[in-house]
């Protein structure tokens, strides 16, 4: 039996372009080419970030906060366990964001012009300081929960601080859920 190429040109940014030929190998599971799982894994992904961007509308939840817990999910490790981890110091980023903007609030007047540098000098010195708790020593997540305080314009109350943790914990409840179906789809090819 003779496997015939299938080929493609694509371009890429500044003008070049890369040849990419693929074949259907008989002896693949399935019949499922390297290019269609390379497809699969991608379509899943797009999927479940529509679905999960349209859960936030509904919730009425910012989606791009959604994705931020998606990001974070990813920040160290792939696994449930490793993806809580990532989620709860994006969580506590959030803590410190909210305490960063009451402190920014309060100082404000005081320090004047010295507010936010002095505010974020603490910010930084406290997030930093953080790598040395084992279990959580995960920098990203917790400036991604910084970020989404002020990236929000959110005054520092419960009720913004439990919007910003639903809207984050979609997103990394459906990074996981992509990850764990990705998987199962590359355990099966």
């Amino acid at each position: 039996m003779s496997v015939k190429p299938i080929q493609a040109a694509v371009t890429v940014p500044h003008g070049g372009s890369q040849q990419i030929t693929a074949t259907r190998n008989p002896a693949t599971p399935n019949g499922i080419t390297l290019i269609g799982r390379f497809l699969a894994v991608s379509a899943i992904a797009g999927v479940v970030a529509a679905a999960a961007a349209y859960l936030s509308t509904l919730a009425a939840v910012p989606v791009w906060a959604m994705f931020m817990g998606w990001v974070a999910y990813f920040t160290r490790g792939h696994s449930a366990r490793d993806g809580l981890v990532n989620y709860l110091c994006l969580a506590l980023g959030l803590l410190i964001g909210f305490a960063a903007a009451a402190a920014l609030a309060v100082l404000g007047p005081v320090l004047a012009a010295f507010t936010l540098p002095i505010v974020v000098f603490s910010v930084g010195v406290l997030v930093v300081s953080l790598r040395a708790l084992p279990a959580l020593s995960n920098i990203p997540s917790y400036f991604l929960g910084v970020i989404s305080v002020f990236a929000a314009h959110a005054a520092p109350t419960l009720e913004a601080f439990a919007e910003l943790c639903a809207a984050s914990a979609l997103g990394a409840s459906a990074a996981w859920f992509v990850s764990a179906v990705q998987a199962k789809a590359a355990r099966r090819a």
